[in-house]
């Protein structure tokens, strides 16, 4: 009887009738008794209800009855992040790690909740932990790059973030922050190049136009820096920031005219 109950908790889930699965997993439990998984199913009906509260209540619920339930930790994870709470993460995910050691999940999410609280040498320690049992996650190369950039190591950040490109190409947003690194580590060709190739891959990203522009004026290229600014300049931008384009649009061709 009770598994019948549950199938139609579950097809009442994934029907997207949250607060009537509620009813059903809750008479799952009048009946049954506690159950970690019944109380995580609950806690996803809340969460989908956008009722966090209730939500992380019936997860750490579940997590009391049986704290070995990878999935509990991602979901409580997810609310402590959208929240903001990086204390709670922390505590919660290094509880994962210690009930689960081999979850490189729950390291990953430890990093990031050291990366949001500006722990980022703890952060590090995860990721590079990550990469030694996984040598070919891109996401850890690209938070590890991430931390480098914000550390001011932007040759470690360039070597991950190119590692990255191994894995995963063609994608307008890694060549926009590899650009960035290489501008801030003051190769200006390499940046160029990267911001060009995340036009190429996305003409509509328009930060990348106005980063190329100001580079091709840094570097004496007048008309191509004319180029990208005019070409910046038709994206919706604020009417001041269009007004600041403008003018130094201006600039550069008297300049180009000296």
């Amino acid at each position: 009887m009770s598994e019948e109950k549950i199938k139609r908790a579950l097809d009442l889930y994934k029907d997207g009738k949250y607060k009537d699965a509620i009813d059903a997993f809750s008479s799952v439990l009048e009946t049954e008794g506690d159950n970690a998984e019944i109380y995580n199913n609950i806690g996803l009906c809340y969460a989908n209800l956008g009722d966090d509260e209730k939500a992380e209540k019936n997860y750490l619920k579940s997590q009391e009855l049986n704290p070995k339930i990878p999935q509990v930790y991602i979901n409580l994870a997810d609310i402590y992040y959208k929240q903001k709470d990086m204390g709670s993460g922390i505590e919660l995910m290094t509880q994962g790690i210690y009930e689960l050691p081999d979850n490189l999940v729950f390291r990953h999410y430890l990093a990031r909740f050291y990366m949001e609280d500006a722990k980022l040498d703890l952060a590090i320690d995860e990721l590079e932990h990550i990469l030694e049992k996984q040598p070919e996650n891109y996401d850890v190369y690209y938070d590890l790059a991430r931390v480098h950039f914000e550390l001011g190591n932007y040759d470690c950040a360039i070597e991950n973030f190119e590692n990255v490109l191994e894995y995963k190409s063609e994608n307008p947003l890694l060549y926009y922050a590899l650009a960035q690194a290489y501008e801030a580590n003051d190769e200006i060709d390499k940046a160029i190049s990267n911001y060009l190739k995340t036009i190429a891959h996305n003409d509509a990203f328009s930060p990348a136009y106005k980063k190329v522009g100001i580079l091709f004026f840094a570097r004496g290229d007048y008309e191509d820096a004319i180029e990208y600014l005019e070409d910046y300049s038709k994206f919706d931008i604020p009417k001041e920031e269009a007004k600041k384009v403008k003018d130094l649009v201006e600039r550069i061709k008297k300049k180009e005219n000296a």
